[in-house]
C-alpha cells in the first residue's frame, strides 16, 4: 500500500498527452486548447467611449458645447472636435479626435437643438483607451486552458474560430461482479442493480472524455480476459470497477496483467478507496476501482479526473472553499486518509452529513461537497476552518 501523494504522482507522471485536433468553436465548450491563442488586433481597436453621453474637450466643461455630430457603435467620426464642440457618442462608439472625455448624458442640458452644457462638477474620462485590454500579438489564451463558457467569447473576440485542441481520452468502463444485474432490471435475491457503470460514465464525460460502456462482466477469468481485450483494443483508458480487494473472485488485478499492463500500484492508504489499481501499457492505461459507489466516486474524484485532463494537456485545479466546521468530528482509526461528504449549514458553515460507508452512495447525492481528514487526526473541532471540495460541479 502507497501513500495517497505517491499513487497521485505516479498517475500524473505516467501520463502521455493526447493528439490534437481542430474543432470549429461552437463544438469547442470545455474542450483543451492545445495552442496559444493570440490576438490579432489591440483591443479595444479604438479609443472608445465607456457610456452613453457627449464627448468634448476637458478644458471647455464650463462652455456652451456645438453638438457636431453623432457617433452610434460602428460610425467612424467625420469631424474633429475643436474649441467648444462636442460631438453626441453612445456606448462603444469611437472616441472623435480632438475629445479626450466623454461626459454622461444625465450630466448635460440641452440649450437648443444643437447645444448642450455640462450640468456636473466634475467628470471621469471615460474612455477606454485602445489597446487598454490587450495589444496586437498578445496571448489571450494559454494552451493547456479549458474552455469555458467567458473563454469561449474571448476566443471569438480574437478571431479564433477554429480553435487546436486535444482529442479527447476514449474511455472503456466495464463493471464486475456476479451480484450485478443492470437498472432496467428487478434485482432478484442476493442481487444489486449495477450503479458504478453509470457514475463512472457521467464522472468521464464529466472530465470532458468520451465514456463507452461495455456493460458487465462476470466474476470469471473468461468473462474479465474477453471483456479487457475488446475494450483495450478501442480506448486510451479502461476503468473497471470491482474485482480488485482480496478475494477469491477478485482477478482484475491479474488479468489487467496477463494482457499487457504493469501494474504501478495496487492499494493506496485512502479511506474510501484503498483497493485502487493503475497500470500502464505501449496501447492504454488502466485503472481498477473499488466496487463500493462511494469508494468508486472518491477515487475517481481525486485520481482518475485530473489523470484524464493531464491526457488533454490540462491541469485539473479542484474548487476548494474554506469554512468554519458546525459540530466535533471524530473516528476511531487514523491510519489512512479520510474523505467524508459534508453539506453546508444555514448558518454559513459546514457540517457532516449522515455517512453509513462506502456503499452508501445516497450520501453523496445529498451532500455539497468533501473534506479531508489527513492520516493520524482522529478528532477536528467544531470551529476549525476546513477546506471543502465541491463534488455538485
Amino acid at each position: 500500500m502507497i501513500p495517497f501523494e505517491e499513487a497521485f504522482r505516479t498517475i500524473m507522471d505516467s501520463a502521455r498527452k493526447l493528439e490534437t485536433e481542430e474543432v470549429p468553436i461552437e463544438q469547442a465548450y470545455n474542450r483543451i486548447l492545445a495552442k496559444d491563442v493570440t490576438s490579432d488586433m489591440d483591443m479595444p481597436p479604438f479609443d472608445k467611449s465607456a457610456m452613453d453621453g457627449y464627448a468634448c474637450r476637458r478644458e471647455d466643461l464650463g462652455n456652451e458645447l456645438a453638438v457636431l455630430e453623432e457617433i452610434p457603435a460602428g460610425y467612424v467620426p467625420r469631424r474633429t472636435i475643436s474649441r467648444n464642440e462636442c460631438a453626441k457618442i453612445m456606448t462603444g462608439g469611437m472616441v472623435p479626435e480632438g475629445a479626450d472625455c466623454v461626459i454622461m448624458v444625465e450630466h448635460t442640458k440641452k440649450i437648443t437643438d444643437s447645444t448642450i452644457v455640462f450640468t456636473g462638477k466634475e467628470t471621469k474620462g471615460n474612455i477606454r483607451p485602445k489597446a487598454h485590454h490587450v495589444k496586437k500579438g498578445s496571448v489571450v489564451l494559454a494552451r493547456g486552458a479549458k474552455l469555458t463558457v467567458p473563454r469561449i467569447a474571448v476566443a471569438a473576440s480574437y478571431g479564433c474560430a477554429i480553435p487546436l485542441v486535444s482529442r479527447r481520452p476514449k474511455v472503456g468502463i466495464i463493471a464486475t461482479g456476479n451480484e450485478l444485474v443492470e437498472p432496467h432490471e428487478k434485482p432478484p435475491f442476493s442481487k444489486i442493480r449495477n450503479s458504478n457503470g453509470y457514475q463512472i460514465c457521467a464522472h468521464v464525460a464529466s472530465a470532458g472524455a468520451v465514456p463507452t460502456y461495455y456493460g458487465i462482466a462476470r466474476d470469471t477469468e473468461q468473462s474479465l480476459d474477453g471483456m479487457i481485450k475488446t475494450v483495450k483494443a478501442a480506448n486510451d483508458v479502461i476503468i473497471m470497477s470491482g474485482g480488485v480487494s482480496m478475494g477469491d473472485y477478485d482477478l482484475v488485478p491479474g488479468l489487467l496483467e496477463k494482457n499487457g499492463f504493469r501494474l504501478l500500484f495496487e492499494r493506496v492508504e485512502i479511506k474510501p478507496g484503498r483497493p485502487t489499481v493503475f497500470g500502464v501499457s505501449d496501447e492504454a492505461f488502466c485503472f481498477g476501482l473499488p466496487g463500493n459507489p462511494v469508494s468508486t466516486f472518491v477515487t475517481f474524484e481525486l485520481l482518475v479526473k485530473p489523470f484524464l485532463y493531464k491526457l488533454m494537456g490540462h491541469t485539473f485545479r479542484p474548487p476548494f472553499m474554506p469554512m468554519l466546521l458546525d459540530h466535533d468530528l471524530t473516528r476511531k482509526k487514523a491510519d489512512r486518509t479520510a474523505w467524508i461528504p459534508v453539506v453546508f449549514t444555514d448558518n454559513g458553515g459546514v457540517a457532516a452529513i449522515e455517512y453509513h460507508g462506502s456503499d452508501h452512495i445516497h450520501s453523496l447525492s445529498k451532500a455539497d461537497g468533501m473534506i479531508c481528514i489527513p492520516m493520524g487526526i482522529t478528532e477536528i473541532k467544531k470551529g476549525t476552518t476546513v477546506h471543502v471540495r465541491s463534488i455538485q460541479s
